[in-house]
């Protein structure tokens, strides 16, 4: 008895989960080495704003059970398992403007941002 086989497509290669920009890694290389020494960042996503979902960061002293761990130039991120599939692809960088500084995030799975820029919809 002979039995065929039917060739199989290949797999098809996945985005990394998030990267950082080259502005966003030595910002946080900053502050790994001052006040956070010792910790890492974690990134998630909340229920809030208009649009439904926000970014949510903290500091943690160790990974949870549940965070994937994305290591970027040199620097490891932490991200909430529930967050993950909101946020492959996801570019992290940090901006230096007028009136404000902080991370931003490029997300190509958002669909929509409310008019503050507060929180988005995927």
């Amino acid at each position: 008895m002979s039995t065929t086989t039917t060739p199989r497509k290949p797999a098809r290669v996945l985005p990394p989960l998030m990267t950082l920009t080259d502005t966003a890694a030595e910002r946080l290389r900053q502050l790994y080495a001052k006040g956070q020494e010792g910790m890492k960042l974690r990134i998630g996503v909340k229920t809030k704003g208009c649009s439904g979902m926000s970014y949510d960061m903290s500091w943690v002293e160790a990974p949870a059970p549940t965070d994937e761990i994305v290591t970027d130039k040199g620097l490891t991120v932490l991200v909430d398992r529930k967050a993950s599939l909101f946020l492959i692809g996801t570019v992290m960088d940090y901006e230096a403007k007028d009136l404000t500084s902080g991370f931003t995030f490029t997300n190509p799975n958002e669909k929509g941002r409310c008019g503050c820029g507060e929180s988005f919809h995927v």
